[in-house]
């Protein structure tokens, strides 16, 4: 059995040909799983609903993106235009992160190829985060039964700020955040556990610092998973502040897979940002995350 992937067109949006944002990078990104053999076909998800979104953010906000009369202020701090096909992307990448966390519970472990959209709080968007797909995910798990106690794990270079502020009182999801301590969002929220880094560090530091709060994190007990897969992380990418390597972007996300899958909880991995001045190397680096998830379907 392979690797159950989500993926689906809309994931591409009208954004702008000069938009800093790399949006064919989810198009791309799939072409890259099918040509290297990582997967053969991807599960497609439907819009996600206006009763799971209101989960996790306020109805006045979810209808002020349907209906795309967002304030110019509210438009401008998520970053892209509020057109047609930003609301569909939005919906159906968000659906696509509530269908992957199916996907786990059924399989053990499960990729969307978007997702990690964790700078939208409950009454906003922001940093080019429409809808927050985790939290969504999260709430969705819950309200079913299908998990008690979620992990958020967000090693993004960016601090998953909308996912700590969302669930700053739920104690049925615990939100881990390892990012950049000098990078956006300039003023943090808090999570149940930041680890913030200092600028350009390598691979060993990071790594190590990665397997040392591994340890604390098994000593809770999780049942189901989220990762945030960022690769800004990477020593060229446009917005981040560190200096990871391609050989430490594939050593990390093998050891967070490695880490709780071994332990036989439900894992679902999500993209998270990426930013890289190399376009083909940003679709390899987002690769890795699906490639160390193949490793372990059917193990």
């Amino acid at each position: 059995m392979e690797l159950p992937v989500v993926n689906h067109e809309d994931y591409f949006a009208k954004i702008g040909d000069d938009h800093k944002f790399p949006i064919n990078k989810f198009g791309e990104l799939a072409n890259y799983l099918i040509q290297n053999k990582i997967v053969s076909k991807f599960y497609k998800p439907s819009p996600c609903s206006f009763e799971t979104l209101s989960y996790a953010h306020s109805k006045n906000y979810i209808l002020d993106i349907q209906n795309k009369t967002l304030s110019k202020e509210g438009v401008k701090k998520i970053g892209f235009p509020l057109v047609d096909s930003v609301v569909q992307r939005s919906l159906v990448a968000t659906g696509g992160t509530v269908l992957a966390s199916k996907l786990a519970i059924n399989y053990g472990i499960s990729c969307n190829t978007a997702g990690g959209s964790h700078h939208a709080s409950y009454y906003g968007g922001a940093g080019y985060c429409v809808f927050n797909d985790v939290a969504v995910a999260s709430h969705y798990l819950l309200n079913r039964g299908q998990a008690n106690k979620i992990l958020i794990i967000d090693l993004d270079v960016h601090q998953g700020n909308g996912n700590s502020e969302i669930f700053k009182d739920n104690r049925s999801v615990f939100t881990f955040s390892m990012h950049s301590k000098t990078n956006y969002p300039a003023k943090k929220s808090n999570s149940n556990l930041d680890v913030e880094l200092e600028d350009n560090l390598e691979d060993d530091a990071y790594l190590n610092t990665l397997k040392y709060y591994l340890k604390e994190l098994n000593q809770e007990n999780f049942d189901f998973i989220f990762y945030i897969a960022g690769v800004d992380i990477h020593f060229n990418d446009r917005l981040g502040k560190l200096k990871i390597s391609d050989e430490g972007i594939k050593l990390r996300d093998e050891l967070v897979v490695e880490n709780f899958f071994s332990r036989r909880i439900p894992f679902c991995g999500v993209l998270g940002g990426g930013y890289n001045k190399d376009f083909n190397k940003l679709v390899e680096l987002h690769s890795m995350l699906h490639q160390s998830c193949a490793k372990y379907i059917g193990s």
